[in-house]
């Protein structure tokens, strides 16, 4: 809660509002839910204050010239003293007792000029623009334009389908000139790349000489186009977004947790894109996470179960692969990949099959300061939390290999993990039994006498827990293949068989026992948990020397320009 003490009172269309000092006018209106209709304005980029669609009438309370002295209504209150010309409510900072008027007959008539003046040059095609459906200059075009076309000149025609990058494709005739991306590339990025050449009506954005847009968050800049000259290269024209459902679901690529908004129809998944959680990943997401998508249709994914090579039922391959780990000396080798819930089943299973040892495979990469942190298993902390690990995974399973050259490991349960990848010898391999768990083949799934067909994160719904050790959630978009099944009911399948009681196989029922054995989850479930998640406590892990780079938080500049 913001401290009262800190507050100044504005006056917004006639309703006063408390504010701290500084709020920018845009979002102060935004409180009482007035909407001032803006596209080169962006929350988490700085001020341009180019495309005056923001404008509004702007007051103060007067003051005498002689003495100095407040200037009063007859009735004793302020009297404001009213620009005779509008101010852009995006570069206007709240001060006390300013006023503001978003629609008075000015503030309109500005608003029909600045969107007629937007559309003199701008194509009128929206039923094929590739941003029907998203587009703010279509919406406010509709509320603030004038209807009708005084403009009877030739238009001034710009490039089309002109490559900024490897995966941006810019359709400059539909620009406005609001320059977001190039102060997100600037700002954000780091990689200024972007600029305007020429000027008026022939002004037209492109890269430096010498330059792409190439960066790794270079799509953020379609995301906060607000027209539809910045499109995806991979989205463009593949369908309609008022076709698309849209996902809540987390980024899996690194331990940073991204927020994401997954769009399908008809079991098919079309794009990703990043959800504003300013804790997390404020609104922007890497360009390699969006691609994640992609391993739902990929050529190597497992899509049936099989025992010794060949394909059979999922149930039977449950069966198959109990009495395979039945054998005894038994060694997991878990996934930083898996979501909490899967990973309190294998720790149940590790119970109840007294398994010589529990690993985790670690992945380590380099750390951009951004969005991309040295630890790139999306999970890691939910298996310190779960109890499944007491300490952080290595790269190499060097020491389940020489348990397994010592003969004290016979069988190996693999879930998500190629133990080739791992540092086990094809020799090793061949000396012990392997159930495998996995979506995608891989030398162990060529090796295993058991194979589990299991479902990627698009497929289920979980939870997991990001470098702040805060749990978020991810739901199911598209129904994983027929011949798989889902990774959490396999685990507690297999766990029910080796215990006398039946143990949870849904994420729903998983949580009650979970938060009934750990304290850290007592007060919450899958669906009590926020779209924004939850800190949990970490310092217990204090000790462990995590590897997680450099702050994510972004610090943008926030110079305002001046209200003209």
């Amino acid at each position: 809660m913001e401290d009262k003490d800190n507050l100044i009172t504005v006056n917004i269309d006639g309703h006063d509002l408390q504010v701290p000092a500084g709020t920018n006018m845009v979002e102060a209106a935004a409180m009482l839910r007035k909407e001032i209709p803006h596209y080169c304005y962006h929350p988490k980029l700085s001020i341009a204050g180019n495309c005056r669609m923001c404008l509004v009438e702007l007051g103060m309370p007067g003051r005498d010239r002689a003495t100095g002295e407040p200037m009063l209504n007859e009735d004793g209150s302020p009297k404001i003293m009213w620009m005779p010309g509008p101010a852009i409510a995006c570069g206007t900072k709240a001060a006390p007792g300013m006023h503001i008027k978003t629609d008075s007959p000015k503030a309109l008539e500005s608003r029909e000029a600045i969107t007629e003046f937007l559309l003199i040059n701008h194509p009128l095609d929206c039923p094929i623009c590739d941003q029907a459906g998203e587009c703010t200059l279509q919406e406010f075009s509709s509320k603030h334009g004038r209807g009708y076309s005084r403009f009877i000149e030739e238009k001034n025609v710009k490039p089309k389908r002109t490559r900024l990058g490897p995966r941006v494709t810019l359709d400059d005739e539909r620009c406005v000139l609001c320059s977001r991306c190039i102060r997100f590339c600037d700002e954000i990025a780091n990689d200024s790349v972007l600029g305007f050449t020429d000027r008026g009506s022939y002004s037209t954005l492109t890269c430096f000489p010498g330059k792409e847009l190439a960066n790794n968050y270079s799509l953020n800049t379609v995301d906060i186009c607000p027209v539809g000259a910045l499109t995806s290269t991979d989205f463009r024209f593949k369908m309609r977004v008022w076709f698309l459902t849209e996902i809540n679901s987390i980024d899996f690529e690194t331990s940073v947790g991204t927020n994401t908004v997954v769009s399908a129809r008809e079991g098919k998944i079309y794009r990703v894109t990043p959800r504003r959680n300013d804790e997390v990943n404020d609104t922007w997401m890497t360009d390699s996470g969006r691609e994640l998508y992609k391993i739902v249709e990929a050529e190597d994914r497992l899509t049936a179960c099989s025992v010794a090579g060949e394909e059979t039922a999922a149930t039977e391959a449950i069966v198959k692969a109990s009495e395979t780990l039945r054998g005894g000396k038994t060694a997991i080798v878990g996934s930083g990949q898996c979501s909490v819930e899967e990973q309190f089943a294998l720790k149940a299973l590790a119970k109840s099959l007294d398994a010589v040892s529990v690993d985790l495979v670690a992945r380590y990469g380099e750390d951009d300061g951004l969005l991309m942190s040295v630890d790139r298993n999306p999970n890691v902390r939910g298996a310190l939390m779960t109890g499944l690990i007491d300490t952080l995974p290595e790269e190499r399973l060097e020491d389940l290999g020489s348990k397994i050259d010592s003969g004290e490991v016979r069988t190996v349960l693999s879930v998500k993990e190629d133990l080739t990848e791992a540092g086990l010898s094809e020799e090793q391999l061949s000396k012990v039994d392997i159930v495998f768990l996995g979506t995608h083949r891989n030398a162990t799934s060529e090796k295993a006498d058991v194979v589990l067909a299991g479902l990627t994160q698009f497929e289920k719904s979980g939870t997991v827990i990001n470098q702040q050790f805060r749990i978020q959630k991810f739901n199911r978009v598209v129904p994983g293949p027929r011949g798989c099944i889902e990774d959490l009911y396999a685990l507690s399948t297999i766990a029910a068989n080796f215990s006398d009681e039946k143990f949870p196989s849904t994420v729903g029922s998983i949580w009650k026992q979970l938060a009934g054995e750990n304290s850290q989850f007592s007060e919450l479930s899958f669906q009590s948990l926020s779209d924004q998640g939850q800190v949990l406590d970490g310092s217990a892990f204090e000790h462990l020397p995590f590897r997680e780079g450099k702050s994510l938080h972004f610090e943008p500049k926030r110079e305002a320009v001046a209200a003209e």
